[in-house]
């Protein structure tokens, strides 16, 4: 007697237990649930635009860019093999880019490179892959030549600056170092480190 007892109380505290963890397991699932859908909203939107990938939208051969002065006067010039511009971070990579600055008063400069890129406005141009600067002749001394492995560019304020070896010749002066920088507008190549070089002597020049 006491057994049967013993085994409908069992019975009725299991029917309890369970109606008690009914409610329970639907509030678990339900904040289980919310905290899914909240995660979910913040990440971000799966953009199918091509934006998100580094490709290129246009790619342009025997590109040329030509900059006037505030006085109609030609500035500079760039041309390139190919130009591809990249939306994703609104960059431009140049192949074979030839970068030319004038001016009525100074020798004209032309800069070489394998490949180059620039900024979203065009206002700094970073050129790698085996960098030429040459600055024309003048009547007093002869052609300028800069060979360096990179150089970066600032075509409308006529400065450029590296920090790679450097190697500048003119007749026959030569000079080497480490990290440069140019100003074309005082017609200036500073080296900042480990300079060497030869220099040609005036009265050498003359005889």
């Amino acid at each position: 007697m006491r057994t049967g007892r013993f085994m409908s109380f069992a019975a009725e505290r299991a029917r309890n237990w369970h109606t008690a963890i009914l409610p329970l397991t639907i509030l678990v699932a339900l904040a289980a649930l919310s905290f899914w859908l909240r995660y979910a909203s913040e990440l971000p939107t799966e953009r199918h635009d091509g934006k998100t990938r580094h490709d290129p939208d246009y790619i342009i051969s025997g590109a040329a860019v030509r900059k006037l002065d505030a006085n109609g006067g030609l500035q500079y010039t760039l041309l390139a093999r190919e130009l591809r511009h990249y939306p994703d971070n609104d960059t431009t990579e140049f192949i074979e880019p030839r970068l030319q600055q004038f001016h009525p008063n100074r020798p004209t400069v032309t800069v070489r490179a394998g490949r180059g890129q620039s900024n979203a406005r065009g206002q700094r141009i970073d050129l790698t892959d085996t960098v030429e600067v040459r600055r024309a002749a003048t009547r007093s001394h002869g052609e300028l030549i800069v060979e360096t492995p990179d150089l970066t560019v600032f075509p409308d304020e006529g400065r450029a600056f590296t920090k790679s070896r450097i190697l500048i010749r003119q007749d026959q002066s030569s000079i080497a170092g480490v990290g440069m920088q140019l100003d074309n507008q005082a017609q200036t190549y500073l080296l900042e480190a480990q300079v060497s070089g030869r220099i040609e002597s005036h009265l050498s020049r003359k005889k």
